[in-house]
């Protein structure tokens, strides 16, 4: 039987480089047929037709049905996997509270169009920024249909990002680092962590002491170059590209899905999941972890030894979150 994956804001850059890559099996694996429902707003329909007039003609084995609406309530009809990909982004002179605002009129219905229509067994990612409030306020116009652990933000993007830098400075391959964990929002506040990470098997501030002549340059380093560089990434590519993310964040969307419901096979990755305490963590806020998966669905890596430093900046990115809940909380939408 072919699993149901919706993508909202499909006619957008990020929606179109996820698509083809999902239709492709990337995504659910070489064997799961899949359909696709391509919800937009009316003023992006023609460019999702014209995407899925594309898919049509690439003849995509696993691709069984195409369908493509404005509607929400036809959008997650038989959900089984949704990619909440469209937003209203920031405009010029914009305050947060109003872009927390116009996003809570998206991802409101949305949220309630999930508990409306989606597979009882929907599990939604959140990509549209501010990816981890907006999530929050999906899971709850979802409530109580839908529980609201089956809704996550996207900081995978942040923890690749983590994890190229790494593998650019110590000069080993990606797929040797592991351990780099993202706490907090996925914003200018987040927190990425390489205490615990490894490379080719050795403790990365070991390895990072070594190339900076010493423990304090190292860490000097960390907090002056990696930290920022990572957090603001999003804004040097559209310095040096001139539009934001796309190719990154759609493939980072798809290891998402992917490691959720295929299994982490043990390495860490990082997920905005909704907290029940954990770290001192807030109940309720989507909070990016350091996270694993056997297939059922993110948990989170406990257990962990957080120093002074990494407390510090943990706690500003959560108390950045406490307040994106209490200004939706103010709009009456959580």
């Amino acid at each position: 039987m072919a699993t149901t994956v919706t993508v909202t804001g499909a006619g957008g850059q990020i929606g179109y480089a996820l698509l083809f890559r999902i239709a492709s099996g990337a995504m659910l694996g070489p064997d799961e047929p899949l359909r696709l429902r391509l919800l937009e707003i009316p003023q992006g329909m023609r460019a999702a037709e014209g995407a899925a007039l594309e898919l049509q003609d690439c003849a995509f084995p696993l691709l069984a049905d195409i369908e493509v609406t404005d509607d929400p309530r036809v959008g997650f009809d038989g959900c089984q996997v949704g990619m909440l990909v469209g937003a209203r982004p920031r405009g010029p002179g914009m305050e947060r509270a109003d872009l927390l605002a116009a996003n809570a009129g998206i991802f409101g219905p949305q949220g309630a169009a999930i508990a409306a229509s989606a597979a009882s067994d929907v599990r939604v990612v959140v990509v549209g920024n501010p990816a981890n409030t907006n999530a929050l306020i999906a899971a709850a116009s979802a409530a109580p249909d839908v529980p609201a652990d089956r809704f996550t933000a996207l900081t995978r993007l942040d923890h690749d990002r983590a994890i190229g830098q790494l593998a650019a400075t110590l000069e080993v391959g990606a797929g040797e680092i592991d351990g780099v964990a993202i706490w907090g929002n996925h914003s200018a506040t987040q927190f990425p962590d390489v205490s615990h990470a490894t490379a080719a098997g050795r403790p990365v501030l070991a390895l990072l002491a070594e190339r900076h002549s010493g423990a304090e340059a190292a860490e000097r380093w960390l907090d002056d170059e990696f930290v920022p560089r990572v957090a603001r990434r999003g804004a040097e590519i559209i310095e040096v590209r001139g539009s934001s993310s796309v190719a990154s964040a759609a493939n980072a969307a798809i290891a998402h899905v992917r490691d959720e419901r295929a299994g982490t096979t043990g390495r860490w990755v990082s997920a905005a999941v909704v907290s029940h305490g954990e770290y001192g963590v807030p109940d309720g806020i989507v909070c990016s972890y350091p996270v694993t998966s056997d297939g059922s669905g993110y948990r989170v890596v406990e257990g962990l030894d957080l120093d002074a430093r990494a407390r510090a900046r943990f706690d500003a990115s959560v108390a950045e979150l406490v307040a994106e809940r209490e200004a939706v909380q103010r709009l009456g939408v959580v």
